[in-house]
């Protein structure tokens, strides 16, 4: 099975990154393709540029690795209760390419954040769009207090009730 996952974030130390690896690592057998969607910096989409560049080849290359992929796994940042304005502008190319963003792929999604909250609203509001565009939504998991659930130096996750949530989630991929 090849998983695809990344952070829907654009930090290069992106704890929602570390989270969706860490998530992917725990697919028995998979092979694991990781982005960052740093590395998919778009213009800021808007009608007339998209008419003006068409599809950019970016937003081709990250559509593709998708359709590629057996499973996704995402892990989003909140912003001010939002995903970043990386991800959804990222989101919003791949939506031109076809609104069915996510192809029909088995999907588990992801939050976390340092505080306690743990990017919920962010996560609900992905639960609840997902389907529009064409996820299979297997699960989601929000990981509060990153820092002190999660030993970054060890890679794994500490609390061990998140660690069963987490892995039973997985195994639905």
């Amino acid at each position: 099975m090849k998983v695809l996952a990344f952070g829907a974030s654009n930090s290069r130390e992106s704890i929602n990154g570390t989270l969706a690896a860490y998530a992917a690592g725990l697919v028995d057998g998979a092979t694991v393709e990781l982005l960052n969607i740093h590395d998919y910096e778009l213009p800021i989409y808007s009608i007339d540029r998209e008419k003006e560049l068409g599809q950019p080849a970016l937003a081709l290359e990250f559509f593709e690795k998708i359709g590629s992929s057996d499973a996704i796994i995402v892990s989003y940042a909140e912003h001010n209760g939002s995903y970043t304005a990386a991800f959804k502008n990222l989101f919003d190319w791949l939506s031109r390419i076809d609104s069915k963003v996510y192809q029909g792929k088995p999907m588990l999604i992801l939050a976390t954040s340092p505080g306690s909250g743990g990017a919920a609203t962010v996560l609900a509001a992905a639960a609840a769009s997902a389907p529009y565009f064409s996820a299979n939504l297997k699960g989601s998991v929000s990981v509060p207090n990153f820092y002190e659930n999660f030993d970054v130096s060890a890679n794994a996750l500490t609390n061990q009730e998140i660690e069963a949530e987490l892995r039973v989630a997985v195994g639905l991929l």
